[in-house]
């Protein structure tokens, strides 16, 4: 390209997931092609994001308030905490399962070769909310990956230690798959018939 800028763009759409060189350079060409107003509002909205959007104090997820949606909402039942990986698993669950606890978000899964620990998952704020006697159950709803099971495991013997109750969602979700792929009536079974583990 002869415009050093217009390369460096291109570049910079790349470090979205499942965008390569020739995605990322159709994306910026239509933007400056075709829709310039819509590309500096996407700008700024990125950078007020950037800027404003934070983790739920109690449970990680995404959010401007220093507790999300379903912290806040007083109708959810507290004491029961659904543990999942990544924010789509939360919006799918919250689609479709008939599920009124709340969530605790980990925002990945135990992977010492990536360098991915414990803390790195938030887990020292679950030992915290469990040790304070503020969850009465947990449910696993974690990818059926070799990693997830592993988080599982850490997570059943946290809880374990202050005598919690760990329940895990049934097995219609297709083992090696992800949560946010599942349909919603997979989902729903598999919600509906979670086990307990300990």
């Amino acid at each position: 390209m002869s415009s050093a800028l217009l390369d460096e763009l291109i570049e910079g759409l790349r470090c979205l997931p499942g965008v390569g060189p020739k995605s990322a350079q159709r994306m910026a060409l239509h933007l400056l092609q075709r829709d310039r107003v819509g590309a500096k509002h996407l700008g700024s909205l990125l950078v007020q994001a950037m800027d404003t959007v934070q983790h739920c104090g109690q449970c990680r997820i995404f959010t401007e308030s220093p507790l999300c949606r379903w912290c806040s909402d007083p109708t959810r039942n507290a004491g029961h905490v659904c543990v999942v990986e990544s924010p789509a698993d939360v919006l799918a669950i919250d689609k479709a399962a008939d599920y009124r606890g709340r969530f605790f978000l980990l925002l990945g899964h135990l992977s010492p070769l990536d360098g991915v620990g414990p803390k790195d998952l938030g887990m020292d704020l679950l030992e915290q909310q469990l040790a304070n006697g503020s969850i009465e159950e947990l449910t696993l709803a974690i990818n059926p990956t070799l990693e997830g099971q592993v988080t599982a495991r850490y997570i059943i013997d946290l809880a374990n230690k202050y005598t919690v109750p760990v329940l895990q969602i049934a097995r219609g979700v297709p083992l090696g798959s992800e949560l946010e792929f599942a349909d919603s009536t997979t989902l729903s079974v598999a919600f509906a018939e979670r086990s307990r583990l300990n």
